[in-house]
């Protein structure tokens, strides 16, 4: 069983990276969604088969062939690689839209909360303190500020608590990026978010191959294992007799 574990996790690590490859690379091209996420498909597998092949198959391949198939399985890694680049990229672009638009709608009720209550302060200046000068045109106008103050503020409570849970969203990367980076430089948080995926792209697709290359080489030891234990059975059962 233990044999079958390397294969087990390579594969699953190749799917998983060829699953975000794939959406990855049909995003970046979304003209030809379809016929990319078939390319993909295809390739992704293409490369599982030329690394398995290419090590049974070492000494036996001739030099130019085996060049080539270490720059196509080289290469494929760099695609995968990419895909699963602008796949994380794109989530991280995503939240930062909803966030950006949040904000300014937040910024432009603000602005709005910040000239009405001017216009409300200089109207109860006007009135004074005296309610018996408050003209009837000037009650109209303290209302109608008051009431479009009490809508901007209802509008800007909802919004508020969608900003409230994008913090709480990407927290963990401004921690990371509050580390590595000054929280003076207007883009550390994107900064950040570049050098995990960075970080994970260079273990992802890697290690798949490199795992499916070791449980290659287990299972070839395990054949050679069981082949020279059966020789060694058969040796002694004959010389019993």
């Amino acid at each position: 069983m233990f044999n079958f574990i390397p294969y087990l996790t390579a594969l699953s690590l190749s799917g998983i990276a060829g699953y975000y490859s794939i959406v990855g690379l049909a995003k970046i091209f979304p003209g030809a969604f379809l016929p990319v996420i078939i390319m993909g498909a295809v390739l992704e597998l293409s490369k599982l088969v030329t690394v398995s092949w290419l090590y049974y198959n070492w000494k036996t391949t001739n030099i130019l062939m085996r060049t080539y198939f270490l720059i196509a399985i080289i290469l494929l890694m760099g695609i995968t690689s990419m895909g699963i680049f602008g796949f994380l990229s794109r989530a991280h672009i995503e939240t930062n839209m909803v966030s950006g638009a949040n904000t300014v709608e937040l910024q432009t009720l603000e602005e709005k909360e910040k000239n009405l209550r001017a216009k409300l302060s200089y109207l109860l200046k006007k009135a004074g303190d005296n309610p018996e000068r408050i003209s009837k045109r000037t009650d109209q106008a303290i209302q109608e500020v008051q009431n479009d103050l009490d809508k901007i503020v209802e509008k800007k409570l909802p919004l508020l608590k969608v900003q409230n849970e994008l913090k709480g969203e990407i927290g963990p990367i401004q921690y990371i990026a509050e580390v590595f980076y000054d929280k003076n430089d207007e883009q550390f948080l994107d900064k950040a978010v570049r050098l995990v995926i960075l970080i994970i792209i260079m273990v992802f697709d890697p290690l798949a191959v490199l795992l499916l290359i070791a449980a290659n080489k287990t299972l070839g030891y395990n054949r050679q294992y069981n082949s020279d234990y059966e020789m060694v059975k058969k040796t002694d059962i004959f010389e019993m007799r």
